[in-house]
């Protein structure tokens, strides 16, 4: 196992951006300030990691005040304090790192090398798209034509714990960029201004990945510990986004997994083995039932309307169908009225509630179905629209049976 606390008190160096991704394992260093400003402190050196390239700022304290942020501002960091400090330029600070994020950060970061090996093996030349550590959750996106459908999470978990437990070796170490970029095998993860630099910093898993990348990582794959791939989906044109967790968060989700499945499958009087094939079974059986439901919402409402049709009225020598539905919403009755309207009416409006009264009228094109449900709607407010043949309104303020009468007795 490798130590998690290192003490280090070295010179100043021109690299102070660049300690924490070289050695990650540090998390208790001794620096000397050499600026205050306000809550802002700069430090000769620091193992601080500043948020940068999809990955957060390290948190932790200086001389026990808390460090809330951490930013590269020209090519300089910045450690933001929780407030401002007592200490003052030139004098010596503890840092101590907190241990818990970093290595969550570290396992993150590493997990999103063994995630691009995978897509490497999986999709035809992908390009690197973005990578985020949130707390719960870390996403990965490729730049490729491919369905994200054509490969699903289990296919990449598998792909990426399988190479967890074969325990690789990683390391990390300073290349040329010219000559890192010349090689095909290199991928750049950078987001800053690598491309300017002389150097670059490649980060290698034995035989599986190797990029340009300056995060912090773990020394061997079996440290990533077990990665959960939550969602493979299609965040935009040409990327395919992975998401995961890492660690104990990724382990709480394979438990938290089981435990639903389990309660499912006892909520089924079945066994978790046998829950896909209980749950396909009613899906299909609810399905069935909802067919058969619509079937008999549409012959309820056929004999529904050949009942008021016996009561219809005349105007202007057409007859209008007017009266009330319960328990239909309008989608449950527009089609069938529009396929009736001019066979069993000239008109037929229908009203109900669906939270609010509605107001469902379709005719032969004279009356305008439009208008009708405009009178309607500026006699009882709400609103509506629809075309010359059918047209639909909601919102309003009177029970149906008010609607009713004031259609049948509108001349």
């Amino acid at each position: 196992m490798y130590e998690k606390v290192w003490r280090y008190h070295t010179m100043a160096t021109d690299s102070t951006n660049k300690l924490a991704a070289k050695e990650p394992y540090v998390t208790e260093f001794e620096a000397s300030v050499r600026s205050v400003n306000g809550r802002g402190v700069r430090l000769d050196q620091t193992y601080f990691y500043p948020e940068g390239g999809g990955q957060p700022a390290d948190s932790g304290t200086l001389d026990g005040i808390d460090v809330i942020d951490v930013q590269k501002r020209d090519g300089v960091i910045i450690h933001t304090l929780e407030t401002e400090p007592g200490f003052e330029a030139d004098e010596a600070v503890t840092g101590r790192i907190d241990e818990e994020f970093r290595t969550y950060c570290m396992r993150a970061h590493t997990a999103s090398h063994l995630v691009y090996g995978a897509g490497r093996r999986l999709f035809v030349d992908p390009g690197y798209g973005g990578f985020d550590i949130g707390l719960e959750k870390v996403r990965l996106d490729f730049k490729t034509d491919l369905d994200p459908d054509d490969v699903n999470a289990i296919t990449f978990e598998r792909m990426v714990n399988e190479v967890v437990w074969d325990s690789r070796d990683i390391t990390w170490d300073e290349m040329d960029s010219e000559r890192a970029r010349q090689r095909d095998d290199v991928i750049f993860n950078l987001t800053d201004n690598s491309e300017q630099s002389d150097t670059v910093r490649v980060v290698e898993i034995d035989e599986w990945d190797i990029a340009a990348c300056g995060g912090t990582h773990v020394q061997n794959t079996n440290e990533a510990g077990p990665i959960a791939v939550l969602d493979v989906s299609n965040p935009g044109s040409d990327l395919v986004r992975v998401e995961y967790a890492v660690g104990p968060t990724a382990i709480q989700t394979r438990i938290d997994e089981r435990k639903n499945a389990k309660r499912a499958a006892d909520a089924m009087d079945t066994s978790v083995e046998d829950l896909s094939e209980c749950a396909t079974s009613l899906v299909q059986e609810k399905a069935s039932l909802k067919e058969e439901i619509d079937q008999l919402h549409e012959r309820l409402l056929e004999e529904h309307i050949e009942t008021l049709a016996e009561e219809a009225v005349s105007k202007n020598g057409d007859d209008w169908i007017v009266g009330e539905v319960e328990g239909m919403g309008p989608n449950d009755v527009s089609e069938r009225v529009r396929n009736l309207a001019g066979d069993a009416g000239d008109v037929i409006a229908l009203t109900g509630v669906n939270g609010d009264s509605f107001l469902v009228v379709a005719t032969t094109g004279e009356p305008d179905a439009s208008e009708v449900v405009d009178d309607v709607t500026a006699e009882f407010d709400g609103g509506g629209g629809g075309g010359s043949t059918f047209a639909q309104g909601g919102g309003l303020d009177e029970e149906p049976a008010t609607v009713v009468e004031y259609l049948r007795e509108q001349p």
